[in-house]
């Protein structure tokens, strides 16, 4: 059967195959029965956007497959990265628990299935569910000690070169599950980068030459290969 975007598309969350993996999905059956009950799954190439900064909370979609970029802009078109949401996670969680507008815009950064639920069914789900509830609090404690990591980083960083060698650390350290895995998937632009730790494309470009004139990483097309962690530590102490 041909699916959109060439996606695996997940038909329903009770037959999802990578339901034990994934911290929202990981729920009792009825539960999950239920959630089946007030979703309506979607498909979006890369580039489409599920919701917009500003835009009034319509409800949550959880990330089936793909990646999604969580972005704010400022009005002269500067942007800044917040996070990328992987596929498992659920979005536009805070505002559509304080019925405040998006603070970011998601846009999907590969081909992406997502289960889009209205603000009213999540809201009524969570009353009914109590486990389901204490899962989206812990979640909220995730993005809020996340949150709280990056502005430290980005506020106490005092060089784009140590901003990008933490970017990279830290990607490697959220990818790979063995602590001695050198490789990591790098999909972002240079331009995404820059938005992601303040800085500017041209700069994340000459850093990443520079890194790889050193041998401390090597970049195989989407392919990032740590080959001097050490060195790369290094950066952050300055």
């Amino acid at each position: 059967m041909k699916t959109p975007y060439g996606l695996r598309v997940i038909e329903s969350c009770l037959a999802c195959p990578v339901l034990k993996d994934r911290v929202f999905c990981n729920l009792p059956r009825a539960a999950l029965t239920g959630l089946d009950a007030i979703s309506s799954p979607a498909t979006y190439p890369r580039g489409g956007v599920l919701f917009v900064e500003g835009q009034e909370p319509r409800g949550v979609f959880i990330l089936c497959n793909g990646r999604v970029k969580l972005f704010g802009a400022s009005a002269t078109g500067k942007a800044v990265i917040f996070r990328i949401a992987e596929s498992g996670e659920i979005i536009g969680l805070p505002s559509t628990l304080s019925a405040k507008p998006y603070e970011v815009t998601a846009e999907a950064l590969e081909p992406t299935q997502a289960n889009y639920i209205g603000r009213a069914d999540f809201l009524a789900f969570l009353r009914e569910h109590g486990d389901t509830a204490l899962r989206v609090a812990e979640m909220l404690s995730e993005i809020y000690h996340a949150t709280c990591e990056e502005v430290r980083y980005l506020g106490l960083s005092s060089s784009a070169e140590e901003k990008l060698a933490r970017f990279l650390l830290n990607l490697r350290a959220r990818k790979n599950s063995e602590p001695g895995q050198p490789e990591v998937s790098l999909t972002l632009t240079h331009e995404e980068i820059a938005n992601t730790i303040g800085s500017s494309r041209e700069t994340v470009t000459r850093l990443l030459t520079g890194f790889k004139r050193k041998q401390l990483i090597e970049i195989h097309g989407s392919t990032l290969v740590i080959k001097n962690k050490e060195a790369l530590q290094e950066l952050l102490e300055v």
